[in-house]
């Protein structure tokens, strides 16, 4: 059977209520019989004041323990609440109003450490949006303003030589100017593509799909590619290469295109008459590949900035689009791969670090 609130005996209004009376009745109870002791009246009077005094005593116990410790701790949760602090819930309970009033102090607590944490959490999603957006934007105005920059010679000098051929009559001139022109135009576009390709994996528009693969026939096939039967070839081509397999997990796809970076780098420094060597050695799981060319080092403060865009050392003798190494870089961070270059004796290597599989 269900008490309706203003019958419900465990109130603090009912409580105190009944305090009071049972303490009336205590009262005129024990007065009547202070009055019947054998003693005279005034003896009765003390013994009588001394029994109000210790039920003043036990009423104030009983109030402190009932009333006045619940409100204490009831008011400081609710100023930890204030002060936006949840971790601790207030622990009055009882089927009184304290009891409930804690319970919904609890509650409340709750809900509000609820939307907190999910305020915050869409703030933080605010915020990553934010620096994605501004992070965008500063890639595409860098993309824009490397473009630009590089733009500008191969479209100087096809203009020049695009005003060269309207006043040119010699057949001969006007050949090599329109040959001029191709190869600036397929340089620029080459250029742009490279760019874009960096963009995409910078930016994570494009992933990559690791594959297991023969790492020793993989390195024959593209290395053969590029360097067997050059007919103008002027260096000594060496290699050292394990003669059973040695599998990989990576983007095949993406390491040719790390290898063709590494090898024609290694190709157009490699001194006259020098030695280009390409090295594959097995160590402890890990496939330590290396490609070393003879030629000019690097100067040591420039070593970390050989895979930034558009960095080229002026100890070189190519000109080349500054972005081959970037690519590399970003390529092996991309799947954690160790890389760096390194100035060894009368050269440059350039090495890779690829964990073994099975």
């Amino acid at each position: 059977m269900k008490i309706s609130g203003h019958m419900n005996l465990f109130t603090i209004r009912k409580k105190i209520v009944m305090a009071s009376k049972l303490m009336g009745a205590i009262l005129v109870l024990s007065y009547i019989f202070s009055t019947r002791l054998p003693f005279g009246t005034d003896v009765s009077l003390i013994i009588w004041l001394l029994f109000v005094a210790v039920l003043i005593c036990v009423i104030d116990l009983w109030m402190a323990r009932f009333i006045s410790k619940p409100v204490s701790e009831l008011n400081e949760a609710a100023g930890r609440m204030a002060d936006l602090d949840f971790s601790h819930l207030c622990e009055v309970t009882g089927r009184d109003e304290f009891g409930q009033l804690s319970h919904s102090l609890n509650v409340m607590a709750g809900n509000l450490q609820k939307a907190f944490e999910e305020l915050e959490h869409v703030n933080r999603k605010l915020e990553q949006d934010v620096e994605q957006k501004k992070r965008l934007l500063a890639e595409r105005k860098e993309l824009v303003d490397n473009l630009s920059h590089e733009m500008k010679t191969p479209l100087g000098v096809i203009r020049a030589y695009a005003e060269g051929l309207q006043d040119e009559t010699d057949e001969g001139k006007r050949q090599d100017y329109y040959e001029v022109i191709i190869a600036e135009t397929e340089r620029m576009g080459s250029l742009i593509t490279t760019l874009l390709d960096l963009s995409a994996l910078e930016n994570g528009a494009t992933e990559l799909t690791p594959e297991r693969f023969d790492f020793v026939e993989f390195l024959e096939t593209v290395a053969g590619r590029l360097l067997m039967d050059i007919p103008d070839a002027d260096f000594e081509l060496q290699y050292e290469l394990p003669e059973l397999p040695v599998y990989v997990h990576t983007d095949k796809g993406r390491m040719e295109q790390v290898l063709n970076n590494l090898i024609v780098n290694a190709k157009r420094n490699v001194r006259p008459g020098g030695v280009l060597k390409l090295s594959l050695t097995e160590r402890d799981g890990v496939l330590d590949f290396s490609i070393y060319n003879q030629g000019y080092p690097i100067p040591q403060e420039n070593l970390s900035k050989i895979w930034t865009k558009f960095y080229r050392d002026k100890n070189t003798k190519y000109s080349g689009s500054g972005l081959g190494l970037a690519i590399v870089a970003q390529i092996l961070s991309m799947q954690h791969l160790v890389y760096g270059a390194a100035n060894r004796p009368d050269g440059v290597e350039f090495y890779i670090s690829i964990p073994i599989i099975k």
